[in-house]
């Protein structure tokens, strides 16, 4: 899944273009492009993707790589990461980016006018489900209630935060792991459950 989604990410940002907006606040497909190669790129500075001592230092870094030639930059996403970089240990990519690259490929998708959902076939959302499973959990341990995820069409539940009263997100499991992991108001979800917990979910910041 993670080669599928860096391939057709690619693609995409290659037809709109280095200045086209995404769902990253500031961010245009230039600056995400460059923040998905420096997070590969091998150097001490990836770390600041979960280190927040050194997040500055990475900023830097994605600035200056973000100044280069666009054309080059995309083609650097698109050929995976140097053989200096931990992702380029067997297994990490599929392991680590299959959920990075579809919610920033959909942060590029969704950002422009006139988006829709794309049509994905059963086996993957078979796969985001899984993933849903896994990082859902992730991204909703701020919220300070109960958070369920219900498969849109299959009513299969997960329960990614326990507690009570719980909210319901429902829907398809791309839209339920982009909900999960900030982009609300992009998200073709439906939430259901007690008001105070919607109020408490609303108000909560998602994601890792």
């Amino acid at each position: 899944m993670a080669a599928r989604e860096r391939e057709e990410m690619a693609s995409s940002v290659e037809q709109l273009g280095p200045e086209a907006p995404t769902l990253c606040e500031g961010w245009t497909v230039r600056d995400l492009v460059a923040h998905l190669v420096e997070r590969e790129s091998g150097s001490p500075a990836a770390l600041g993707v979960a280190v927040p001592a050194v997040r500055g230092y990475l900023e830097d870094r994605r600035v200056r790589r973000a100044s280069g030639d666009f054309a080059a930059l995309v083609e650097r996403f698109r050929s995976g990461p140097p053989r200096t970089s931990f992702f380029s240990v067997p297994g990490l990519d599929t392991l680590l980016n299959p959920s990075e690259f579809f919610i920033h490929h959909e942060d590029v998708r969704r950002a422009q006018p006139g988006w829709e959902p794309r049509a994905l076939s059963v086996r993957h959302q078979d796969a985001l489900w899984k993933l849903v499973r896994v990082a859902g959990r992730l991204a909703v341990v701020r919220v300070p209630t109960g958070v369920v995820a219900e498969r849109a069409g299959t009513g299969e539940q997960v329960t990614l935060k326990k507690g009570s009263p719980a909210v319901i997100v429902r829907g398809e499991p791309a839209e339920v792991l982009l909900f999960t992991h900030g982009r609300r108001d992009h998200a073709q979800v439906e939430l259901l459950g007690d008001e105070s917990a919607l109020a408490a979910l609303r108000s909560t910041r998602l994601g890792v």
